[in-house]
């Protein structure tokens, strides 16, 4: 298949992508690539919502720009965050167009607060904020006829020189991507390639992130020798529901701490005034660590978020969702305490790319928790993820409709590049062996390179990845390649490239803790 632009991944990054460039250049051809169905991504979990400056009486840009630079210990790119918070509104109101409904109080937002925010600036749809966003954009882009879905197809690697014999044009030409249903390898070919495949969190053990969240990405770029940056940022989020619901870790949106939510220990201490004078609100590295140290320090398997001061009402119209998540598990929020722990949540570096989301890679782009903008630094502020996910993915569209408008590449090139080869056959047995390496690699991660590390711990991580790496391997050069493999493979990448960039950070900043330091 041919397409001016192939967009892998369809979160809020890549759909709003898709959008902007198919109104502004019609004539182009999109091809939107989902591992699951559309519905399913990162984007359909985030429940607080997207921080931009709308309340001009209690807030401004310069207010939210000083919280983002707190938040990442000063460690962000001021200018990225500059442009970034000052654009946000016009990229919010565009997707209000675009049918997104948010909560109002009159006539105005209704606002909330996270952790790390000076003041009320989270735009959100209850706590169902993504989940509502990704049916409005699937919506409208169900609408443009230029733009056309594959779902169920993983990505296997990046189109680029090294498959095509004596070239070298240093530039993407489109990707490899698998079918979840038949296992059949496609080539599909373009002008114009953007990653918005979204974070890696199943690296871990526990993580926030769904099942497909698994660095496809971050792998496939690394392999194509693209930067990629900081993956040793890791942010944990401090409140998962324990335990899991149906095999998959539910989050406790901090929003429930900004209506008051507090923090307790097993004897019902409020104990986060201990570490940090902003308490249940201080960024999420610190309300983490604050956790994971009380939990170790009294052999504790989790903590309790206290929400039973907050009005009954006030949970229903605001929380449904996590009311009824914890109804599930026999918890009735409004009158006993939930079990949570910290869990992998969001990851703040990913393939490097300038102001307008390009990589070093020429026609390839990076959009969404897979790129590295500059903006997070060492740590997340609150609900900036979606923002910077609507700023760059509208940033990269005006200059992919730019880029599309000069002379490309001819039909005829794009010929010359061949179809995927490989093996043909694969064993139960060899599914059962990939089973097993995922789930050893997450352990290695959780144990070795979670929220408190050490020199000795990662050193650990890489000596025992290596075995898996070498296993994976092997099942790669003689085995038939399948979803599964090629999940591992991306696995094993992503975490090896965490483990090598944690070992070279000399200091503590943000969500980096190596407790050699202290």
């Amino acid at each position: 298949m041919y397409a001016d632009v192939l967009v892998v991944g369809t979160g809020i990054a890549g759909l709003s992508y898709a959008v902007r460039l198919a109104k502004k250049s019609p004539d182009a051809k999109i091809i939107m690539i989902s591992k699951r169905d559309l519905l399913e991504s990162n984007t359909k979990y985030a429940q607080g919502g997207i921080a931009v400056v709308s309340n001009f009486f209690n807030d401004s840009y310069e207010e939210h720009v000083r919280d983002t630079m707190v938040a990442s210990a000063y460690t962000s790119k001021e200018h990225v965050v500059d442009f970034v918070v000052r654009e946000g509104p016009a990229c919010v109101k565009e997707l209000i167009e675009w049918g997104a409904q948010f909560d109002t109080k009159g006539a105005a937002l209704h606002l909330g607060k996270e952790g790390g925010h000076s003041t009320k600036r989270i735009v959100h749809h209850k706590d169902q904020s993504g989940l509502h966003i990704q049916n409005a954009l699937i919506t409208k882009a169900r609408s443009l006829d230029n733009i056309t879905f594959f779902e169920n197809h993983s990505l296997v690697d990046l189109i680029t020189d090294h498959h095509i014999p004596h070239l070298n044009k240093g530039r993407c030409y489109g990707a490899y991507v698998i079918s979840k249903k038949d296992e059949e390898i496609v080539k599909i070919t373009a002008q114009l390639t953007v990653l918005s495949t979204g974070g890696a969190g199943q690296v871990y053990a526990h993580t926030t992130n769904p099942t497909a969240a698994t660095g496809d990405g971050l792998g496939a770029a690394y392999r194509a020798k693209v930067h990629v940056e900081n993956l040793h940022f890791v942010q944990f989020h401090p409140t998962a529901l324990f335990p899991k619901i149906d095999g998959n870790t539910f989050l406790i949106s901090e929003a429930i701490r900004g209506a008051g939510a507090i923090l307790r220990n097993h004897t019902g201490e409020a104990f986060m005034e201990q570490y940090d004078n902003r308490r249940d609100l201080a960024p999420r590295d610190i309300v983490s660590r604050a956790i994971h140290t009380e939990m170790k320090k009294h052999s504790l398997e989790h903590v309790y978020l206290d929400a039973t001061q907050i009005e009954k009402e006030k949970l229903e119209q605001e929380f449904p969702t996590i009311l009824s998540n914890c109804l599930k598990l026999g918890i009735d929020i409004a009158k006993a305490y939930i079990p949570v722990l910290p869990a992998a949540h969001y990851i703040c570096g990913g393939i490097d790319v300038n102001e307008h989301s390009q990589s070093n890679l020429t026609g390839l782009y990076a959009i969404g928790e897979c790129s590295h903008t500059g903006l997070h630094g060492a740590n997340r502020l609150a609900s900036n993820s979606l923002l910077e996910a609507l700023v760059f993915a509208a940033r990269a569209a005006e200059h992919s409709s730019v880029t599309l408008s000069n002379p490309l590449l001819s039909s005829d090139f794009f010929e010359e590049i061949p179809d995927w080869k490989g093996t043909e056959n694969v064993s139960n047995q060899k599914t059962d062996r990939i089973r097993k390496l995922r789930a050893a690699l997450q352990q290695i991660m959780s144990l070795y390179v979670g929220i408190i590390k050490s020199g000795e711990s990662l050193q650990k991580a890489e000596t025992e990845l290596h075995e898996i790496y070498m296993a994976t391997k092997e099942l790669y050069q003689l085995n038939k390649l399948t979803p599964q493999l090629t999940t591992l493979r991306n696995l094993v990448s992503v975490a090896y490239l965490m483990i090598k960039q944690a070992q070279k950070y000399p200091v503590n900043k943000g969500v980096y803790f190596n407790e050699d330091y202290v």
